[in-house]
């Protein structure tokens, strides 16, 4: 069975690129608009990795992140933060919240799918 990853992005154009690539390279795909959405969905849906960004509306990808790493089911799910964010002092703050990677948009397909193949669990 394909591997699903959830995309959380407040940009529908980003979602649906990342989108067309997973699905290209055979994942499965559940998109989110935001960390609200996103964990509204978290328990309808087997999630192998995330790929988030940081800024986004109702609930920024950091606060998500850190929400998603206090449920028991989604404790080491893998998250690959997607953004625009360069700042070292943003990285850390992402990788303290749980963040596994972190991709500068824009990204080349490639270079996400690469980040994918390396944290998603088997």
């Amino acid at each position: 069975m394909a591997k699903t990853i959830m995309i959380v992005d407040d940009s529908a154009s980003l979602r649906q690129v990342v989108s067309m690539a997973l699905e290209d390279a055979g994942y499965a795909v559940v998109e989110a608009s935001d960390g609200k959405d996103a964990l509204g969905k978290l328990d309808s849906h087997k999630i192998n990795l995330i790929i988030c960004d940081v800024n986004m509306p109702v609930m920024d990808g950091i606060t998500f992140v850190k929400e998603l790493k206090k449920l028991p089911n989604h404790k080491f799910t893998p998250v690959i933060m997607l953004t625009t964010e360069t700042q070292d002092a943003k990285k850390q703050e992402g990788q303290a919240a749980g963040a596994k990677a972190w991709v500068i948009k824009p990204f080349q397909p490639a270079q996400m799918l690469q980040a994918v193949s390396k944290l998603i669990l088997p």
